[in-house]
Formats: structure tokens, sequence, C-alpha cells
């Protein structure tokens, strides 16, 4: 009998040491774990910054903290697959544009900012829309009189064109002699006079002249930016540069193993310096899971707004345009075909249908030049595809990186720049998940707002700001609310190379997660733009708390 109890003691013992411990316990919560083997759950257990427990009993966790979330949804933590983070951190504290629906108003704010900031500083971001009020483009006679000895040069909201004053010109030397250069577009009126307008890589010409903002301005613009992200329930970024890229990267890094490194980093870099980036990851390896590197961003053209996306077919309201391929095609693959070899991560923005086909065919000529391996490859917004597009993204393996709250604009004027035949293919959410192409979300932040929620609505309701299309537009491309969720969670994971460590709730996977206020999984679609976050978890550490 002696021989039996000891036995006993030593089994509980044994299962005991076995049962995982944890610091934390959220029990009561609406789960969606994303994992497909354990889709539900109502309690969730953390010890440091990993998961350890997933399920449905709290009682073997003596001694942890233990949080009621009352039956609210609790969500892994969303990814934003693209953004340009600090001059979106920038832009929190500058003149807001993207809501002015007349010229007027327009130019109220400009005057309002203009007259409570220190004259001669220079104003910037703005994310204006000229189709808010008909489509008629700002010229600097509109502010010249109003802006003083501040050089204005604000940026369209999809950031492929800009407006400047007489001053940011004077600055930069533009005048009637001035050229557009290769890639893009200097707008000049009938007597040959630059209006203020730049295009795509005719905005160099006045960003060669602003001045580098100091390393305390971008550690702010990072601080501002992180803490309005997770807010938002967002718990890792894809950043394509807002500053040239190294200068955004040695931020980051000046913040990582700080208090102020508040949510994950992935740091693109520009594709031109792509031998720079092999040299800094053979000496500097890729960084961690909190903060990497090792992307790269390049261009093959504009934005539909800016009528400098690159079509096979020119624009119905530009009838001598096709828009613009904005680097040099030669350039650009060379760039792909060298960073590809070099084992680094390659991301390029294509957003007309002949921008697509172009990048898919360099991307397909590297895989079969440099040989097998995991590249995941990512065009970035592949916006207006063909079929033939889409089956090609699937056969290569091409991440798909979407935008989808742009539509809610672009659907409002986008008809007046394409035909119904191209349209079909604008945002094909639904057509890109059933041929199997893995689909990632995000927000381009700031050219849309970082909110998951917006992104979401939009691509399950596919409903356009003017209100004039709500049963959606191009309904048949509408996905499920679950499919939304994937494509910024597990979708963004793998197009980051973090899968299963973010994107998934499971044990041994990052304690990543989101608390909403409602659940978005029952309720009316078009109320999920509304839904806020009540709280964000980023490895383990409540990073925000909403207190009402």
């Amino acid at each position: 009998m002696k021989q039996f109890f000891s036995l006993f003691v030593l089994v509980i013992f044994a299962v005991s040491c076995n049962q995982p411990q944890a610091d934390k316990v959220y029990i009561n919560a609406k789960i969606w774990t994303g994992d497909s083997t354990h889709p539900t759950a109502s309690v969730i257990a953390i010890k440091g910054d990993k998961i350890v427990y997933v399920g449905d009993d709290a009682s073997a966790f003596k001694g942890a903290e233990i949080i009621d979330l009352q039956g609210k949804r609790l969500l892994p933590g969303f990814t934003d697959n693209h953004t340009h983070f600090l001059s979106a951190g920038y832009g929190l504290a500058s003149v807001q544009l993207k809501d002015a629906m007349t010229r007027q108003e327009f130019i109220n704010r400009i005057k309002e900012f203009c007259k409570t900031h220190p004259d001669s500083t220079w104003v910037m971001e703005g994310s204006w829309d000229h189709e808010n009020w008909g489509g008629e483009l700002p010229s600097k006679e509109w502010v010249d009189s109003i802006t003083g000895n501040h050089p204005l040069f604000i940026s369209r909201y999809d950031g492929h064109m800009a407006f400047a004053n007489s001053k940011a010109m004077e600055l930069a030397g533009i005048n009637a002699s001035t050229v557009s250069p290769e890639g893009g577009v200097l707008v000049k009126n009938a007597k040959g006079e630059p209006t203020g307008i730049f295009k795509d890589a005719a905005m160099n010409l006045i960003i060669k002249v602003i001045p580098e903002p100091t390393k305390a301005q971008l550690d702010q613009y990072f601080d501002a930016a992180a803490q309005h992200a997770v807010e938002r329930g967002i718990t890792h970024v894809n950043d394509m540069n807002s500053y040239g890229g190294w200068n955004d990267l040695e931020t980051y890094r000046r913040a990582a193993g700080t208090d102020r490194m508040i949510l994950r980093m992935y740091s693109f870099v520009p594709l031109a310096t792509w031998e720079k980036l092999d040299s800094f990851v053979q000496k500097n390896g890729r960084g961690d899971d909190m903060l990497k590197w090792g992307g790269l961003k390049g261009y093959v053209d504009g934005s539909l707004g800016s009528t400098t996306a690159w079509f096979h077919q020119p624009y119905l309201d530009d009838p001598h345009s096709h828009g613009l391929n904005i680097t040099d095609t030669n350039l650009l693959r060379k760039w792909v075909m060298g960073a590809d070899k070099a084992g680094l991560h390659v991301a390029v923005h294509a957003i007309g249908d002949k921008a697509n086909d172009f990048i898919l065919s360099v991307y397909d000529e590297a895989a079969k030049m440099n040989g097998p391996r995991d590249r995941r490859f990512r065009v970035e917004h592949a916006q207006h595809v063909s079929k033939e597009a889409i089956a090609n993204f699937a056969r290569q393996g091409v991440v798909a990186s979407m935008h989808p709250y742009h539509l809610y604009d672009d659907g409002i004027w986008a008809n007046k720049r394409l035909d119904t035949n191209r349209l079909k293919g604008t945002y094909a959410f639904k057509s890109m998940l059933n041929q199997g192409v893995m689909v990632s979300f995000g927000s381009d932040w700031p050219v849309a707002p970082i909110n998951p929620m917006y992104g979401v609505f939009s691509a399950v309701t596919r409903i356009t700001g003017d209100g004039k299309n709500p049963g959606g537009w191009y309904p048949a491309e509408k996905i499920a609310v679950e499919d939304a969720i994937r494509a910024y969670t597990a979708g963004n994971a793998h197009g980051s190379f973090l899968e299963g460590k973010i994107g998934i709730l499971k044990a041994g996977a990052y304690a990543d997660f989101t608390v909403l206020e409602e659940d978005i999984l029952n309720i009316a679609p078009e109320k999920i733009k509304e839904v806020k976050v009540l709280r964000t978890i980023v490895a383990g550490k409540q990073v925000f708390l909403r207190r009402e």
C-alpha cells in the first residue's frame, strides 16, 4: 500500500509538472483562433511573450492573473502589410485635407494651418483628393496669398501626385523651362508655367530641397504612429519606407529593445539599394521577430487617381495616356534579378494591368534564372488584374499584397478612368482566393486609414464612399468576414515569413492579439467599420487599453 501511495504521488507530481504555467489567463472570450484544427475557444493563457494554452478550461492555471473579457471577441493581432509609417506619423499632426469637399474648404484648411505654425516651416502630407470637388487640380494661385513664407508641398492621398506653392518651387528652382523627368509629369498651364502639380518622379524635383528630418523628429513620428496603430488593433507592420528607407530602418533600430517598441516591424528599403542591403544583412543578419529587415520595395507604375497607373489600353478621360512606368523597366528587371539572387525579399508596387503583367513576368524570369527557393515575391496593390494575371499569381506563388479600403474611394470615380471590362478585375479578392492566391491585406497608410476594421468592411461589403453601391461595387468580388480576417492575419504572417509565429492563436505562437467591442463575425457587415478595439496585446504585454 505504501508503494502504491508513493507511485500515486509521483504520478500526480508528474502531471502537475507537465501542466503549462501562465502569467495571465484571459477567460470568457469569443476567440477566433485562425487555427483550423481548433477554430474557437474561450480561454487563452500566456507566459512571457508566448501563448501556452488555447481552449475552454482555465482551472489549471493557479496563481495566474485572470482577465475576464466578458464575452468580447478576441482575434489574432492584425498585421498591416503596407504602410509608410513615419510619414504617417508626421501626418497625424499636419494639415488634414482628405475630407475637404470643396475647393474653398481645401484653401481654408491650409490657411488656418499656416496661421498656427511657425512661418517658413514646410507644410507637407495633407492627403487631399481633387475628386471631392469634381476633379479640378489645385493650382499655385489658390494658395500663394495665404501660405505666407511657408513652402508647401502636400501629397494627394495616393502619394503619387503632390501640390506645391510658389515658395516651394522657388526653393527648388522650378520655372517654365523645367522639363518633366523620366517617369514623372510636371504639369504646366496654357502659358507654359508650372501649376504646382507634380506627378510621380517629378515630385523628386521638390523633395530634394526639403530638409531631412532630424533623428529626434523621426523618433517622434515613430512614437505617434505606433500608438495610433496599436489603438486600432495593429500588432505588426510592414513598412515600405517614407524617408528613403534607410533612415526609417535606423529609426526602428533605435526603438528596438526599448519600451518604445510596442509593435512588431518589418522594414523594407528601396529596391535600388539592394546591394547595400545585401552587405548590411551579411554583417548584421535580418533582425528578430520584433524588428526584422531583408525586404526591398520597388515601383513599376503610379496610381489610378493620378492617372499614372500603367495600362495596356489608354485612360477613358485621358486617351493619349496609358499611364507611366515610373522606373526604367531594364533597371527594375536588373534590380529584381540581383536582389533575388542574393536571397533578399522583393516586393514591387504595381497597380495597372500592364504593370502587374510586367512584374509577374520579371518574377517568373527571376525564379527560373536563380533556381528554386522559398522567395515569396510580392506585388504591392495588385489592383487591376486580368484573369490571366490571377492565374499567374497562383502558378508562381506570388503574394497579392492588397489594400481593400482603397475601393471605398476609387469606386466613386474610377468609371471616369476605366471601362467596365478593366473594372471587373479591380480589387479581385474573391477571384484571387478562388484561384488559391495567397492574399494579404493592409492599408497603405497614410493613403488610407490604418484601421483594419475599415479594410474588413470594404472587402466584405465593397460599399463606396458616395453611397451609390449599397450592394457592393462589382459585388462578385466580395469575400466573407473570416476570409478578410485571414488576409489581415495568417496571410500577412506568410507574406512576412512569420507564419506559425503570428497571425494564429495556438500554443507556442506569440501572444499577439486584439479584443473588439463588437463581434464582427456576427454583426451586420455594414457596421464593421464602426467597431472599436478594446485591448491590444503584443508579445504578452498590453500595449493598449481603451478607457471610456
